[in-house]
């Protein structure tokens, strides 16, 4: 196989993978008993954590080698497309701490596709990225990193000369790979522990958030509608059906763990939905037809349920005659929705602080939505504008 790069005019696979010659280097005798010792030394401190032994692994898989350089690169498969995450770095390479490179187009790719030891060659000349950033590699030993069946990443370890990595190298690096998976796997499950103890807390402050807010906007709901009722059956009527209107749009804000799925909504049944309760005030609601993805459906409807309780509790929708104007235009690249407000308290600026629920909003916004939020505060009322990229809104 030959690849033109811009580095090199041409260049094969067996000019940068030559873990061939390992066969015909000399090995010298290995002192096994000190390898195991130092192992042992460190497996020992795995109840410190995985975050405090991994950077020492590294460190041992570097001096067993022989390198100027080690890393971890840690596979992430969910990733689109996928990449390997550069970590627990040392030596001449610790500043590319954190950096990203292609699953498909990288000499750790090709170690966990081959599943075996990899030895490359200034892999700088086939792959742009590495000379991009004006990296030299005479030469890489790769060791594929597993925890039973699953792929973990690679441990490697860098040389600055050329012919330098033998057979005793790839026995002493595999052999600390193989308590770099387990330590790896550790800290990924300690990583994912973390964040879903975060996501409940975040969960719990957010239902004790709606179910408060709940309560707040059926009171103006009474509030109004004893007003301009002119019956108790009238204030009955009208009450019973914005009740069961706002537990509609309430229902349509909920959490998953489904990663995938085929169920769509569309833009406009869902800003319809999610402003029922509010028939008092005149809405004025216009876009085109765009589909919406289960994640989406629910990060936006989050987003337009927290608006318009903003808005029945200090906004336009706390008096009678206030309007909401909801619109949406699609382009190319974007998705724009426009909310404003109108017939309202007079509006004297932004809140000097930042409630959960505008917390609650600018995270969902940044981290379900991938988009943006921007406010204008103007006397008559709020103007918000919600950005979103289209290949976002079938998620």
């Amino acid at each position: 196989m030959t690849i033109a790069t811009a580095t090199h005019p041409e260049v094969t696979h067996d000019d940068i993978y030559v873990t061939r010659e390992l066969e015909h280097r000399a090995s010298p005798e290995s002192d096994h008993r000190q390898i195991k010792q130092a192992l042992m030394e460190l497996a020992g401190r795995m109840s410190e954590g995985p975050e405090a032994v991994l950077p020492l692994f590294v460190s041992l898989a570097m001096e067993l080698g022989g390198g100027v350089s080690a890393g971890i690169s840690i596979a992430d498969l969910d990733a689109s497309p996928p990449i390997f995450r550069w970590a627990f770095l040392k030596g001449s390479l610790a500043a590319f701490e954190g950096a990203t490179t292609p699953r498909d187009f990288s000499p750790c790719g090709v170690t966990l596709d081959e599943d075996k030891a990899i030895l490359t060659r200034h892999s700088e000349l086939m792959y742009p990225w590495i000379a991009d950033v004006n990296v030299v590699l005479p030469e890489v030993l790769l060791v594929p990193l597993h925890k039973g069946a699953e792929q973990l990443g690679t441990l490697w370890v860098v040389s600055d000369e050329l012919s330098h990595f033998n057979k005793a190298h790839v026995d002493a690096i595999t052999e600390v790979a193989a308590f770099v998976g387990v330590a790896l796997r550790m800290h990924q499950t300690e990583v994912r522990l973390a964040k879903a103890l975060e996501e409940q807390e975040t969960l719990t402050r957010e239902m004790s958030h709606r179910v408060k807010n709940v309560f707040n906007i059926v009171e103006g709901m009474i509030q109004l509608g004893g007003k301009r009722s002119a019956s108790k059956e009238d204030l009955i009527k009208s009450l019973s059906g914005r009740v069961r209107a706002l537990a509609v749009a309430h229902g349509m804000i909920r959490r998953t763990t489904t990663a995938v799925s085929d169920q769509t909504t569309d833009i406009g049944d869902l800003v319809r939905a999610i402003l029922r309760p509010y028939e008092q005030a005149r809405l004025d609601v216009s876009g085109p037809a765009a589909a919406l993805g289960e994640r989406t459906t629910n990060g936006l409807a989050l987003v337009l349920h927290e608006l318009a309780t903003n808005a029945a509790k200090y906004g336009d929708l706390s008096r009678d005659g206030g309007t909401i104007e909801v619109t949406w235009a699609k382009g190319d690249a974007s998705l724009i929705l426009e909310w404003k407000e109108r017939g309202g308290p007079l509006v004297s600026g932004a809140p000097s602080t930042a409630g959960f629920g505008s917390e609650l909003v600018a995270g969902t916004v940044r981290q379900t939505l991938a988009g943006t939020l921007q406010h204008q505060w103007f006397p008559e009322g709020v103007e918000i504008t919600l950005t979103m990229p289209v290949q976002q809104l079938d998620k």
